[in-house]
Order: C-alpha cells, then structure tokens, then sequence
C-alpha cells in the first residue's frame, strides 16, 4: 500500500496574478509567494513559458511547472491567475472572473491594452481588493467595484481638501 500525503489547508491559494499584452510583455503583475519566483528573472522567464504554452491554445486551464494555471483572453490582453497543482481550479476560475469583470467594468467594457494602461491606479485597486497575499478577499465583482468606488471617492475627496487649504 503507498502512502498518500496530503496537503495541509491553506488560506493562502494564489501565487501569482499577471496580465500580459498580445506580444507576451508584462502589463501587471504581482505575486504573492515569495519563493516561488523570487527574482524578476525567473518571473519573467514563467510569464514567457506560460505566454508560449497558452496564448494560442483555446482552453482556459492550464497545468505547467506544478501550477494550476487558468487565464482568459480579451482583445489584446491575457490575464492569468496561478495557484498550486493542488488548488481547486474552480476557486481559481472564480478569482478570474472576478479580476475580468471588475476590469470590465472600471475599463467601461474596453479590457484591451491601451485602457488598461491608461487607468492603471484602478487596476492595482482591484487586484489588493480581490487578493492579499494570495488569500482570496472577494470573488463578486460589485462587492469589488463598490470598494474600489469607495477608496477613489475617499482619495477625491482628500485630494479636493488640500487643494482647498491650499
């Protein structure tokens, strides 16, 4: 009889969110294990593979270097979210299209390269809103755009302060 381990459980189910543009170049990136990647480098090269592997093919799970990957294409961009072999590829799936739709939506339906760079503050929001850390704060896309809403609404309004104290 062979021996069967298991992983502990783990809070901690993302390592690693990435956008990457037609050509393969990063656009926004954030990893959230430290030792997976630990050097741009080597962050660069998995993106580059990942890049090579996907971004013809018409599937959106893929299972590379012992990461369960999923990712889905719009236009001109194709964004990933990586977790381990272990990971639930449906949690992950649910992160996805969370990230797209939020960005959907802050993008007003345009999710191509050109709006995604020119309302990058946005984007980083949804990103920490969704994930920290690799743990999985928030899977429904309102909820998201709500507190997005909110953190830009709070920095207008401090931004109108100053300038009025000015």
């Amino acid at each position: 009889m062979t021996a069967v381990s298991f992983q502990e459980p783990s809070l901690y189910t993302v390592k690693a969110a990435f956008i990457l543009d037609n050509d393969g170049n990063r656009l926004v990136s954030k990893y959230y294990d430290p030792e997976l990647y630990p050097s741009l480098k080597e962050q660069m090269s998995f993106e580059r593979t990942v890049f090579s592997k996907t971004h013809k093919a018409d599937n959106e799970i893929a299972f590379l270097e012992g990461m369960t990957i999923v990712y889905k294409s719009s236009i001109d961009l194709f964004i990933y979210v990586v977790g381990s072999a272990q990971e639930n590829e449906l949690m992950l799936m649910s992160v996805l299209n969370c990230l797209f739709d939020s960005l959907s939506h802050i993008l007003r339906k345009n999710v191509e390269r050109r709006c995604l760079l020119d309302n990058m503050d946005g984007v980083f929001l949804v990103f920490d809103e969704v994930i920290d850390g690799g743990v999985i704060l928030e899977s429904d896309p309102q909820q998201v755009l709500l507190k997005v809403n909110y953190r830009v609404l709070q920095s207008a309004k401090e931004q109108i302060k100053w300038s009025i104290l000015k």
